[in-house]
């Protein structure tokens, strides 16, 4: 994912409640509430599981797994100092002033949501900027929100609040906020605040008054979980939350990826050791979670179990308004029964509708059947009876048609519809007395233009009050435009409400979209942003990034960051929507699945083929960029004998790069359902696709560990005529997700080992801050993107 704007990478947890990203007064009481954090957390966490004597030996560069030790800091800061030496101080650029400017700009749209259905509720929004660099929480009126300049309250000022204390961290970063819902009718008073000491998925979460906009302090009887742990505590009632943490703080109630295994009632006025137990989950599962809701005067509450990332089984009991207030979860009587529906299936509510996306094509005890990527509906009370004679299909796709996103508000479900990553919107509206969706006419008929997204969201952060939706338009030269609209005409009339200055000179620029023909004849699409009196003649410098695996859809928008640190320079780039990624749906996805994930690396070679051979550009000036699942992707780039023989240069983000030791760390064993279990058979192939053991053993030949744990003889080169592309690693030393040791490795390796004969220009910089998105405030992220940017410039020759 490389918008400048950091954004979840997709190493998350979904629920069906929400996706948990594992992708706020008086002051001195507020800052009061966040001076109680530790020096736990990262030290005891991200130290690596070691193997055994001889495979350390075998890898010499296994010390730098080691996060925090001192001489692993040490050459941290001289492969920075380095780094910056070779590129130069991005902070002395114009680069970073402009990245800055725009990241701190106060054009940007503030992005409100109404919290409360009062008619004094107001809407709330998190900002940063050159005044507020870790942000505040801030709320106005409509109306005011309305005009160009509103009036806002802060509701808590995070720059205010004492700084964490947690090894690293200087910076509180904003990881969002829980509401107290207590059903229909009543006011939203109280909600569950997280921050992340240095931006790391480990966060704290504290009450907080709403009404008098300051933390409510433990002996208030407020809920406080003040030492940075990966969390999830949601309301279940006013006296009640249900959390998942690592009680403890010695790992023990955790799962193998690190995240919750066992989930408490914590009653009101309780110490945390008094919370009781109400789920837990296996060691080798992902996580447990458990959640309750209202929801259109229905109550739900769950018990998930996240077997892979792309497994689960849900359990479930319907509840009452007044059972939820009275009754906690340890001493509820009605029982939970499992749902049937497939293991490999999301599931989510409306109303008392279940809401069933499949990711695998399902016939089910009725004989009716469903296609893979299909959305389906029918009363909650009949699935659990394994009911589907009224089941219905809200959505079929078809080889070109997806299903994006689905929407929700009062009385309508919105699909964004993706046909060859073209949106449209789709309207369905529910009537709860006869159990039926009827299909609107209008919305899908509007044509997006090439290059350009529409999105719809509920102005509201409870959904079902209304029917009001906020529209965003933007594209990748067309800056974000927002719109009050309404789903009772599929937003046929707007009011406009807000539009974003254009942040780069995009004159002369333009959009196009190709398709390119992978080896095994699949059509790839991707999309160019290039001056229109650009030549054609193989000197143009291009940056192509793509993403390519957890079924994520890289889609149009808006980056000020591209279009001020590379469209402007002259550069062009290139997104390309390869296999692995969620473009066409779940079958996108899974034809690059574990022993399949060649084919994403084919379908990158094959649109920088394309690219070469259009005379867009050529190998000395095209360079790849992916961050993440990315940096796998780009680490086989450099490594592939094709792919790095078309390459000039590279930039390697927050990486996965060593596939034989990525599930013991950090929250690597959460992605064995997208990468398979390096410990099993499945090595055999993941072998072929881990960048670290292709440069290691089959370009330099180095001697390779046995599944005997005997260490191999030296050998012969497979591709002696090798050579690296200039490339640059980033990570952070908070990422606590993907362990920062995969850059360190690789880049010690090519450094220490290939050496500048086989890899001429390599370079590493690690941000101590920043947590999986590389930055934890603007400064931070303008840095790392400049930094990126002037790299790419020096190396495929564009001018500072």
């Amino acid at each position: 994912c490389v918008s400048f704007i950091a954004i979840p990478h997709p190493m998350l947890l979904r629920t069906a409640a929400a996706t948990v990203f594992i992708a706020p007064y008086l002051l001195r009481r507020s800052a009061r509430a966040f001076s109680t954090t530790t020096t736990v957390g990262i030290k005891n966490k991200m130290a690596p599981k070691n193997p055994s004597a001889i495979a350390a030996a075998a890898d010499p560069h296994f010390w730098l797994e080691d996060v925090l030790g001192q001489k692993q800091l040490a050459w941290v800061e001289q492969k920075n100092k380095e780094c910056i030496d070779a590129v130069g101080d991005p902070k002395e650029t114009d680069s970073y002033k402009r990245i800055k400017d725009i990241l701190d700009s106060k054009d940007k749209i503030p992005h409100a949501y109404r919290i409360g259905n009062d008619a004094d509720s107001q809407y709330y929004n998190f900002w940063q900027d050159a005044n507020h660099v870790q942000g505040i929480w801030r709320r106005t009126t409509l109306e005011s929100y309305k005009t160009k300049e509103p009036k806002w309250t802060t509701v808590l000022d995070l720059d205010a609040l004492p700084p964490p204390t947690t090894d690293t961290a200087k910076t509180w970063v904003w990881h969002g906020s829980s509401l107290l819902d207590e059903g229909p009718n009543t006011k939203v008073d109280r909600a569950l605040i997280s921050l992340s000491p240095g931006g790391s998925d480990a966060d704290t979460c504290r009450e907080f008054d709403l009404k008098n906009e300051r933390f409510v302090d433990p002996d208030e009887n407020g809920f406080a979980l003040p030492n940075p742990a990966k969390t999830r505590m949601s309301y279940r009632s006013r006296a009640e939350v249900l959390v998942g943490t690592d009680f403890g703080m010695d790992g023990s109630t955790l799962t193998d990826s690190g995240y919750p295994r066992v989930v408490k009632s914590w009653k009101r006025g309780t110490p945390i050791e008094e919370a009781v137990t109400v789920f837990e989950c296996e060691q080798t599962d992902i996580a447990a979670n458990m959640y309750a809701y209202h929801d259109r005067g229905f109550v739900h509450e769950f018990k998930l179990r996240s077997i892979t990332f792309y497994t689960s089984k849900y359990f479930y009991r319907p509840l009452t308004v007044e059972g939820i207030a009275g009754t906690t979860a340890d001493e509820e009587t009605t029982p939970f029964k499992e749902v049937p529906i497939p293991e490999d299936a999301e599931l989510g509510m409306f109303a008392d509708m279940a809401m069933i996306t499949l990711r695998t094509d399902y016939e089910p005890p009725t004989g009716i059947s469903f296609k893979t990527g299909s959305l389906i509906t029918l009363p909650i009370s009949e699935l659990m009876e394994n009911d589907w004679s009224n089941a219905f299909a809200l959505f079929t796709p078809t080889p070109s048609i997806s299903l994006s996103s689905t929407t929700e508000c009062k009385d309508y479900m919105i699909l964004k519809v993706l046909e060859d990553v073209k949106t449209k919107l789709q309207f369905w509206k529910y009537d709860s007395t006869n159990k039926q969706w009827t299909k609107q006419d209008g919305g899908d008929d509007a044509e997006v233009p090439i290059g350009e997204d529409v999105a719809v969201s509920s102005h509201c952060r409870d959904s079902s009050a209304d029917n009001a939706l906020w529209l965003w338009r933007d594209g990748y030269l067309v800056p974000d435009s927002l719109e009050k609209a309404s789903a009772e005409d599929c937003c046929a009339v707007t009011e406009h409400i807000k539009s974003k200055p254009a942040m780069f000179n995009a004159d002369g620029l333009c959009v196009e979209q190709h398709f390119a023909t992978s080896k095994d004849g699949t059509r790839i699409p991707y999309f160019v942003m290039r001056r229109k009196d650009l030549v054609m003649d193989g000197s143009n410098p291009v940056l192509l990034d793509a993403y390519g695996g957890f079924e994520i859809s890289l889609l149009p928008g808006y980056s000020a960051g591209v279009g001020a640190g590379w469209l402007e320079r002259g550069g062009c780039k290139v997104i390309a929507n390869i296999r692995g990624g969620g473009e066409y749906g779940p079958s996108w996805h899974q034809a690059a699945l574990k022993e399949k994930r060649y084919k994403c690396f084919e379908d990158m070679e094959a649109v920088a083929q394309d690219l070469i051979d259009s005379k867009l550009t050529s190998r000395e000036k095209l360079a790849c960029i992916g961050g993440s699942n990315g940096g796998l992707l780009v680490g086989n780039l450099i490594t592939r004998p094709v792919a790095s023989s078309l390459f000039g240069a590279a930039v390697c983000q927050v990486p996965l790069l060593d596939m034989k030791r990525y599930s013991q760390l950090l929250a690597g064993a959460s992605w064995m359902g997208e990468y398979g279990n390096p410990d099993t058979t499945d090595w055999e192939f993941l072998r072929k696709h881990s960048p670290y053991h292709l440069l290691r053993h089959d370009i330099l030949g180095k001697p390779e560990l046995g599944d005997d744990d005997v260490l191999g003889e030296p050998t012969e080169s497979n591709n002696p005529d090798w050579k690296c592309p200039k490339t640059l690693f980033t990570t952070s030393t908070r990422d606590d997700r993907v362990h920062p040791g995969h850059a360190r490795k690789m880049a010690a390796a090519l450094l220490e080992e290939a050496g500048p004969e086989k890899a001429p220009k390599v370079l590493s910089y690690e941000n101590t801050e920043g947590g999986h998105g590389g930055a934890a405030d603007n400064s931070q992220r303008a840095f790392m993107w400049s930094l990126t940017y002037n790299f790419l410039a020096k190396e495929l020759g564009l001018e500072e």
